[in-house]
């Protein structure tokens, strides 16, 4: 990608169904600056006055993944003496509340436009602080710090915060318009803001690339173990496969089924198993029950 391209989100947003595109509507109208030509529309299920529902599938599919999130949760506290108990099931909370937010911000509701920045904003705030969780889950399995106690819980949580509120200004204030200071993002046909681009596109995928890396040393290195692998990196795929469909496929299926569904529906679905895959690889690497004898009860 060239250095004039670097932070445009025009193509990003003409060919696929990303939050952020969201914020990037000069007129803040429901339909947002990507009505073009040469977009494909989503036409969802009609509704009364001239409105539509779309991406109901992803809609849906959120749905599971909620319920999904609270069974492992519920599964997660089960194991008791696991390693990065508390901390795995934060990451699931965060999950949990990204893919609430994605109904209304992936799902095509008729919202007021103001809504729908504001559901925007938190969903992206989220995804910064959640894929920083789970990068934080695999230095957890390190044992610098004992896993679940009041320190690490508010290292964690607090470097989380900071994300999190830092990421929601910034995005909030490009939807909102507070300052006026990201205004140019508006400007037609690129729609550029570098800030939400690093933090979106960038900063999202450099904590998933560490988190891989540091969970393969530690299982290959520190454990010694192989299988694991096996999950974590199917994880991975799944992961990479829903971008691919979100980003590079999402115009055709749009085209090919008329804008009945695009590439988000895909995305919500592979981003769902890869969570799940998560949660296996960390369950496989723990212990539901330590072996109750003197002195240290780690292995």
């Amino acid at each position: 990608m060239g250095s004039t391209q670097f932070g445009n989100f025009g193509h990003f947003c003409r060919d696929s169904t990303l939050p952020v595109c969201n914020l990037l509507s000069s007129a803040h109208n429901q339909s947002g600056p990507w009505d073009t030509a040469d977009s494909c529309q989503l036409v969802g299920i009609p509704l009364s006055g001239g409105r539509h529902l779309g991406n109901l599938g992803s809609i849906i599919l959120c749905g599971f993944a909620i319920l999904t999130s609270i069974l492992l949760m519920l599964r997660s506290e089960r194991k008791r003496a696991a390693v990065g108990r508390r901390e795995m099931q934060l990451f699931l909370l965060g999950y949990m509340i990204i893919s609430i937010c994605e109904i209304f911000t992936v799902g095509e509701f008729p919202l007021e436009s103001r809504v729908r920045i504001a559901f925007t904003g938190i969903h992206i705030a989220f995804i910064i602080a959640t894929t920083w969780i789970l990068m934080l889950n695999a230095v957890v399995g390190y044992q610098i710090l004992d896993d679940g106690t009041p320190v690490s819980l508010a290292l964690l949580l607090g470097s989380a915060a900071v994300l999190l509120v830092g990421t929601g200004y910034i995005a909030l204030d490009t939807g909102f318009q507070w300052t006026g200071y990201w205004n140019s993002s508006y400007d037609g046909p690129n729609y550029r803001n570098i800030a939400l681009y690093v933090l979106y596109q960038l900063i999202p995928l450099v904590f998933l690339v560490a988190f891989y890396v540091l969970e393969s040393i530690l299982v290959l290195r520190v454990l010694g173990e192989s299988r694991p692998m096996i999950y974590l990196t199917v994880a991975a795929l799944l992961f990479a496969i829903g971008q691919i469909f979100n980003y590079a496929i999402s115009s055709h299926i749009c085209n090919g089924t008329s804008g009945k569904i695009d590439g988000a529906l895909f995305e919500t679905l592979f981003t769902l198993l890869s969570v799940v895959m998560i949660w296996i690889f960390w369950s496989s690497i723990t212990e539901d029950d330590w072996p109750m004898t003197g002195g240290n009860a780690y292995p």
